[in-house]
């Protein structure tokens, strides 16, 4: 993975990397807090060879105290070494439990041997190191050998006594910290990775870009009723931005004026974008027909609040015209509902009278608008589509999945349609150009559309 597909992680799951950090970091904390201090201290000994009669001797006492020093070391775990000072200090313990609180070590190529002792009281764990050391001196002469005049070939003797320490060696506080937020980065950015790998549902823009190449013409944010006037701006400016990049993706050879708005499945904002974008074309001055091509679930009437009884279905079975059927909406926008919902949706699609009404409504109007249903679930969109001048497909931040989006598109183009661009829609808008934008136009319910079947007197022909 590149530099910039980290960042993307980061800035796609930077909640969910810090909660997790704040959780580790907590934890660790809370361990930290609950743990009793813990002191050590520590004595040094060192063992020595006395001077023998002979030179024999003192090479016979070197070479065993090399020999031995580790063995030393191990002898201070023994009860030779520990009952001695359980008995001075009355100690409530055996030799077994008192050795899990003292170690014994000697750095390499030395004679020395040194003992540590490990406790919550700083003055008897000196104590404690102090007693070991002097007791490991009287258990080293017991086992020394001995010269031929009963003098001990080696020694051992406390050189550096244990002082009572100052500050606890446990817990720190600090340590734990930097390591619970190493641990808490490692741990949340493994997740976020493993989330990043497992979900490919697209969330933004470059999430569509790395499944095509195909244009993104806008990016439009979540809808919501309490939106605030910032976020309506941007909502608004979206569909403008959707206006503009649709003048100029090219609609076909023969700049044909029909859009297809689809999406991969259903719910995820195809209606919603076909009449934003019909909206916003009509109040560029553009005469624009917004047709419900989707004879499944028709959603265009209902949304407009208009009648929804005769309509493109109708026209296909010759029960009336473009001229009588088409309500005038808003200024520059004319609807045609789906109406009677019919058995067979894509053999009235696909028929030749489908091609003639699209010919027609080109010659008639600057734009025709289509909402079809979904690809992936029925062949409906691609059967208008290519009939049509393209598709712009509909993506849903955090639903759909990119296998969809290509899916949508290879479908779209062995039916021999074109797909002009995508729109991501409910998208979480980060930077201040994707949530900037001026307010006014056409929005959802800003198309002063209520009752407009009360104002349906008007046709097609009267468009002025």
């Amino acid at each position: 993975m590149e530099l910039q597909q980290y960042l993307k992680i980061i800035r796609d799951y930077w909640r969910s990397i810090l909660a997790t950090l704040f959780v580790v970091v907590a934890a660790v904390a809370g361990y930290t807090i609950m743990q009793d201090p813990t002191y050590r201290a520590d004595a040094t000994v060192f063992i020595t060879v006395e001077s023998g009669d002979t030179a024999g001797e003192l090479s016979q006492g070197a070479n065993y105290a090399e020999r031995q020093v580790q063995s030393f070391v191990q002898v201070v775990s023994t009860a030779s070494v520990l009952q001695p000072v359980i008995d001075e200090l009355d100690l409530d313990a055996t030799p077994a439990s008192l050795s899990r609180s003292i170690s014994a070590s000697s750095p390499n190529a030395t004679s020395l041997i040194e003992i540590a002792a490990s406790g919550e009281n700083s003055a008897e764990v000196t104590d404690l190191a102090n007693a070991v050391a002097a007791s490991l001196v009287a258990t080293v002469d017991d086992l020394a050998p001995t010269s031929s005049d009963g003098l001990n070939l080696v020694s051992a003797s406390v050189i550096d006594p244990a002082t009572v320490p100052t500050t606890p060696t446990a817990p720190k506080p600090m340590t734990n910290l930097a390591l619970a937020v190493i641990l808490g980065l490692l741990l949340a950015f493994g997740q976020a990775l493993l989330r990043e790998v497992l979900d490919t549902r697209v969330r933004d823009a470059g999430d569509i870009q790395e499944v095509t190449d195909k244009p993104i013409l806008a990016t439009v944010g979540h809808i919501s009723k309490n939106m605030t006037p910032s976020e309506r701006r941007a909502h608004s400016e979206a569909y403008r931005r959707l206006r503009t990049n649709v003048t100029f993706v090219g609609l076909g050879g023969e700049r044909k004026k029909s859009l297809v708005i689809t999406s991969s499945l259903p719910d995820e904002g195809k209606t919603q974008t076909a009449v934003s974008l019909a909206s916003v074309l009509a109040q560029a001055g553009e005469t624009v027909l917004l047709i419900d091509a989707d004879l499944r679930r028709p959603s265009v009437a209902n949304r407009l609040q208009i009648d929804n009884e005769l309509g493109l279905s109708d026209i296909l079975t010759k029960r009336g015209t473009l001229a009588d059927l088409a309500i005038p909406a808003a200024t520059n926008l004319w609807v045609l509902p789906s109406g009677t919902v019919p058995p067979n949706p894509s053999e009235l699609l696909g028929s030749g009278a489908m091609k003639q009404l699209l010919s027609h409504a080109e010659r008639e109007f600057d734009y025709v608008v289509l909402d079809t249903p979904p690809v992936l679930p029925v062949t409906d969109a691609v059967v208008v589509a290519s009939q049509a001048g393209g598709a712009i497909v509909v993506s849903r931040a955090g639903v759909t999945k990119r296998s969809q989006i290509q899916s949508t598109i290879d479908v779209l183009e062995s039916g021999l349609a074109s797909t002009l661009g995508l729109v991501l829609n409910d998208a979480e808008l980060k930077s201040r150009e994707e949530r900037y934008g001026y307010y006014s136009g056409y929005t959802q319910g800003d198309a002063n559309t209520e009752n407009v079947a009360a104002r349906h007197k008007g046709s097609v022909r009267q468009r002025s």
